[in-house]
């Protein structure tokens, strides 16, 4: 039963909307078409507007010292800038593009240099309004294929290729300059680090010089590396054999014969260690390679922090000379930072107004205006006959506040 109704209700509403529609058909046929035909006719007599597109990428930046510094490409390869990029999908280097395309040199620049002041009829207006139509004229786009689209938009096809191109080579400028500054201030500090660098190794072998001068002692690296392996082989293994011995003595007992071996490995080990210690053993008395802790302690220990100090400093400088050399050279390159892909060219067919898109804009917004405006009439002649006083408080009010508003337009 409720179906039936509402299948009823849904019928006569219909019918209705198709009765009001024939009722007024005229009227909307002459509004519609009215007004599709007259914004159809403005786009084709308003100004015509061309849009010139220029396509650039990123230069790729050749590391000239990869085959010296290695580090130096590990370092660029965990660089801020190339992190961000990794979480973000972004190319930050056309993002950057975009940045200085958008700031307010370029604007001021492009706006001077092709007068649009006066191609957007602002002479008279505020200027951050002429900066406003030039963004809403410049679009930029990055591309899924990473570079970035520059289209502008000018009532001269060849004006607006113009202006595109010259913002491909401000761009080019710009980028360059900053590029540049950076690679300066890279250079300044990679430079200042350089020279404590050498300045640092070249006290310590001074006093590298003055320690041997001193105690007449000639130790090389390798004597230090030699005796430091040699004493910590042999306590790794007395160290080995105490644990197993101690573990045959919990196993075996004090008198079994495993465990009697093991604490003669033992002792004898132990007898090595002491004569290591004082210089007394065989190999240290044929050949002077292993210098005896026990004898001079202090100054095994004083040449140990000379040599490890100069050994770091060593290592420093190998990683700085490598980033000086191309700090150096990236100051002095002067080489494009983009690359044009497609240059602008003055375009054949107008991108806007469109006739098409006015025609089917209008034709649309028209045709629901035109209904509106038909049940609005409709709803006042139902309301007029089912309710008369309001229809007639509905007009009084209207017609007071029209003529209030027409004594304040006087």
């Amino acid at each position: 039963m409720n179906q039936d109704s509402d299948n009823k209700i849904a019928g006569n509403t219909f019918f209705e909307f198709l009765t009001v529609t024939v009722r007024y058909r005229w009227f909307l046929i002459w509004f519609v078409l009215i007004i599709t035909l007259a914004a159809t006719a403005y786009a084709l007599i308003a100004p015509k507007w061309y849009e010139a597109t220029a396509s650039v990428l990123p230069a790729e930046k050749t590391d000239l010292l990869s085959s010296i510094s290695g580090l130096s490409n590990l370092a660029k390869g965990f660089s801020a800038s190339r992190g961000l990029a990794a979480l973000t999908g972004r190319n930050t280097e056309t993002d950057k593009y975009v940045a200085i395309l958008k700031s307010a040199t370029i604007t001021d620049d492009v706006i001077k240099k092709f007068d649009l002041r006066k191609e957007y009829d602002r002479e008279d207006d505020y200027y951050d309004k002429v900066v406003k139509d030039w963004q809403s004229n410049c679009i930029l786009e990055i591309q899924d294929e990473g570079n970035l689209t520059i289209s502008v938009l000018d009532k001269s096809p060849q004006k607006a290729s113009d202006i595109a191109n010259y913002l491909v080579q401000r761009l080019n400028e710009v980028s360059t300059v900053l590029g540049v500054t950076n690679a300066k201030a890279n250079r300044e500090f990679v430079e200042k680090r350089y020279f404590q660098s050498v300045n640092d190794i070249t006290n310590l072998e001074n006093d590298m010089k003055l320690f041997q001068q001193k105690y007449g002692v000639i130790a090389v690296p390798e004597q230090l590396k030699a005796t430091v392996e040699s004493m910590s082989k042999i306590y790794v293994d007395y160290n080995q054999k105490e644990i197993k011995m101690n573990v045959m003595k919990q196993t075996y007992g004090n008198d079994h014969p495993l465990y009697i071996n093991a604490k003669l490995e033992m002792d004898e080990l132990k007898k090595k260690i002491d004569q290591l210690n004082s210089g007394t053993d065989s190999s240290q008395k044929e050949v002077n390679l292993l210098i005896p802790f026990k004898k001079a302690p202090q100054l095994g220990n004083d040449y140990l922090k000379i040599y490890r100090n100069l050994e770091i400093q060593y290592k420093i400088l190998e990683f700085i000379q490598p980033l000086y050399e191309q700090a150096k050279i990236e100051e002095v390159r002067n080489t494009p930072s983009v690359l044009v892909l497609d240059n602008a060219s003055p375009p054949d067919r107008k991108a806007k107004p469109k006739g098409t898109i006015y025609a089917l804009v209008s034709f649309v917004s028209s045709l629901l205006v035109g209904y509106f405006l038909i049940f609005i009439k409709e709803m006042f002649l139902k309301l007029k006959t089912t309710d008369p006083e309001r229809h007639k408080l509905i007009f009084s009010l209207l017609k007071s506040d029209l003529s209030k508003f027409r004594l304040l337009k006087r």
